[in-house]
């Protein structure tokens, strides 16, 4: 990441305990306003094989919407631009 600042993004570190649980630091919990009971999926990083990602199932809904409404314009560019082409 080109200029990180990894204070705004690092949050320390957290242990697997014994039942397979980590604790998600209190910082990144408050920052990303992950509340008891929430869901969260968890993904392998597909670049990175040790590497987990964790997503609150609400923003990965929200990501996906706006990805679908950006398909949805580039398409219809796409489409404009090839009748436009054909006139």
């Amino acid at each position: 990441m080109a200029n990180c600042d990894i204070e705004r993004y690092f949050y320390g570190s957290a242990t697997l305990g014994e039942r397979g649980q980590v604790v998600i630091p209190a910082d990144a919990r408050k920052d990303c306003d992950i509340q008891p009971g929430d869901k969260v999926l968890v993904f392998r990083h597909p670049l990175h094989p040790h590497m987990l990602i964790l997503a609150k199932i609400g923003e990965m809904q929200e990501l996906l919407q706006q990805m679908s409404r950006a398909l949805e314009q580039v398409t219809e560019r796409m489409h404009d631009t090839t009748v436009a082409d054909e006139a």
